[in-house]
């Protein structure tokens, strides 16, 4: 079963003369819109507004349009066209059964800890690793 699912867009990256920041639109998704202060946080934010976009659209059961293919887009002269990935994870929550020793259960209760929430963090740590 496939975890992730992986959407590509093209993005038009606009140079803003005034200071060199970039403006991030999606043609195949209006309203879809992000800015960068350089070309590597541009990219990165273009990204992260992409998974975000995608992903509220997966939540609320719309369609997903198609990409367009990047020959395809006009771009203006201080303009370019970029591929950008969304990687978009399935974050439902599943049930698990796990087992810990007595001690640590008393030691999370003890300070009110979420055992669930302290998993989920410390796999999310491990996995990034």
């Amino acid at each position: 079963m496939k975890m992730n699912c992986e959407y590509i867009f093209p993005a038009i990256f606009h140079l803003n003369s005034d200071d060199r920041s970039y403006t991030i639109t999606f043609p195949d998704l209006p309203g879809c819109i992000s800015e960068g202060k350089s070309l590597g946080n541009a990219i990165a934010m273009a990204e992260s507004a992409l998974t975000e976009w995608i992903s509220y659209l997966k939540d609320k059961g719309e369609t997903i349009p198609q990409a367009s293919a990047p020959s395809s887009i006009a771009v203006n002269d201080n303009e370019f066209v970029n591929l950008v990935r969304a990687n978009i994870k399935d974050n439902r929550a599943v049930r698990r059964t796990v087992s810990i020793p007595k001690w640590m259960d008393d030691e999370v209760t003890q300070r009110g800890l979420s055992l669930s929430k302290v998993l989920q963090d410390t796999l999310k740590e491990k996995f990034s690793a």
